[in-house]
This record gives C-alpha cells, structure tokens and sequence, in this order.
C-alpha cells in the first residue's frame, strides 16, 4: 500500500510517499480503509521534531481519519468489517496517511451519515478540542458569557457553535476575512481583533476567556480583565504561559486534547441533527501532502484540510 511518512525530522522535505506493507490488526484493533485524514498543525511539529510526542520513526502522520473498517483483530467486540468509522487516533502511533492504517478500537466511533465519509475526517481532533476547552476546562454552562479569541479558525468555529447551543453569549475576536463565518456559526458580537482590542469592545466581563492565538504575551496578560472574579482563561496555545489573575481569583488552563470516545460520538450526533457544521476548505490527495506541509509553514493554510487516500 502507499502511505506517507517521514524517516527523521526536518523541514517538508523529508516527507515522501512510500510503498509499505500492509498493517495486520492486533489484538483490539481493527484495520480501516482510508477515504480521508485531516491535515493538522500538530502534524507539523511532530515532523519538524518540536513538539514531544514520543513518535517512532518512520512515522506516517494524519491522527485524524475516516474510513471503513476492512479487518478486526481478536477480541474486538462492537464494530464489524463494512462500518464506516472516524477516529482520533494515538498520535504517537502511525497515522491516516495512508490508504490503510490499523486503530484501537476504543479510538473509533460510527461516522456521520449526514455528510461524505472523506469529509468526516476533519471531524474529531478539533471539535474534540473545543468541547474540551469550553465545558471540561471552562466549565460554561447556559447563561454565562464567553470571549473567544482566534474564533475564525477551525477550532474557534466548532466552539462558537458549541458554546451558543448550549445557552451562552458568545463574544468572538475574528479578522475581516472569517468575521461573516463566525456570524454565521452563531456568534453574538464578532470584534475585528485587526481593528480593536477586545477590552474596548466589551460591554461587561466574560466567565471565560477563550485563546485559540498565538498573541503578544503582554496582550494575553492584559486581555485577563476581560474575566470576571473567579472566572477562567483556557488556551489551546500551549507553547506559551496561559495568564490567571490569582488576586481575582481567575484561574488558568491550557489545554492538551485527549481521545474521547463518548464525546466524539455525541459529536457526531450533533453533526448528524444538523446542529453543528463540518466545514471542510481543501481536499488533496497522498501526493500533495508534502506541498501542503510547506504551504502550512509559509502560514498559508486556511481551513481544515483533508487529505483522501
């Protein structure tokens, strides 16, 4: 079968597409035909050797993916070969690069019907990153406010639709290009954050403050007062210090996302009422792979990219 990987660390270049054996599923695994994996930013920084997941080389990437399951190994329960399935997978183990990759089983759920099985790839790694933030480190619930900063990238738009399903004001910091998107997902005000700092443009504090960008650490500190007494400040950026304000008593987290099986599949069911939007902004192929990780470097990726295998 083909597949990409990486044989060391380095810049794109060091990716190439390879004929490789065909995984075998072991126990509590099943094997999936690839239709897509999706492109993320931490895909990168495990090729480029700085962000320390401990990977084996080679290593394929893509830690998000759908497809159909094609083999199950002993003892897999649950799941039959035909299911159409999507997974974030470990990320430390070889990835959906490639038309076949083996899974945990517990890593997988049924893929939404309400949309093509390829697109469903851009799915899981993200949205699980903004329900994360929102309800498991944030701790929101109906009726509290929340400031979404970087609300027009892929993570920000999953928890702006999140966050106003579930009863809350949503304030959002978005550029001109995106700011129309994130209206549109639900957004009660959209500040120009090209324009206006988000303290001039509220009109009362927020319960959480949501960073989805990398910002001047000085600007993120200062960005604190937009939190109430006792509130919170949940950053994705996790290369750089996320800001409390103990003396308010404003707490801080960063998050790192974890697999979450029963999360995922309330996702998707989500996805399948059609209360919450897959968007998908590019589909390229195995061989393009390699270009895209050099766009992404040149900061020239948009969107949510798949890659079909």
């Amino acid at each position: 079968m083909q597949a990409v990987q990486f044989g060391r660390v380095g810049g794109p270049e060091v990716l190439e597409i390879v004929d490789v054996e065909q995984p075998t599923p072991g126990t509590g695994e099943v094997r999936i035909r690839v239709a897509a994996s999706a492109y993320n930013a931490a895909d990168g920084g495990m090729r480029g050797g700085f962000l320390p997941i401990p990977i084996s080389l080679p290593h394929v990437p893509g830690y998000d993916v759908s497809g159909t399951v094609d083999a199950l190994g002993d003892g897999v329960e649950g799941i039959a070969v035909g299911d159409q399935v999507i997974g974030f997978l470990p990320m430390e183990r070889d990835g959906g690069a490639a038309e076949y990759v083996v899974a945990p089983v517990e890593a997988l759920v049924p893929a939404p019907t309400s949309i093509p099985l390829a697109d469903a790839a851009a799915l899981p790694s993200v949205a699980l990153t903004a329900r994360q933030a929102l309800f498991d480190d944030g701790h929101l619930t109906a009726g509290q406010r929340v400031l979404i900063v970087g609300a027009g990238g892929v993570v920000g738009k999953y928890a702006v639709q999140l966050a106003k399903r579930a009863g809350v004001t949503v304030v959002a910091t978005a550029s001109p290009r995106s700011a129309d998107a994130v209206r549109a997902a639900g957004a009660d005000q959209v500040i120009d954050h090209t324009t206006t700092a988000p303290l001039d443009a509220l009109d009362g504090q927020v319960d959480v403050l949501l960073n989805l960008a990398p910002l001047d650490p000085e600007q993120f500190a200062a960005d604190v007062a937009a939190v109430r007494d006792g509130g919170i400040v949940v950053s994705t950026t996790a290369f750089m210090a996320t800001p409390d304000d103990a003396a308010r008593g404003v707490r801080a987290a960063t998050v790192f996302v974890l697999p979450n099986r029963e999360r995922l599949t309330q996702l998707v069911a989500l996805v399948d009422a059609g209360d919450l939007t897959v968007e998908v902004t590019r589909r390229i192929t195995l061989a393009e792979l390699p270009a895209l990780h050099a766009e992404a470097e040149a900061g020239r990726v948009a969107g949510k990219v798949v890659v079909l295998a």
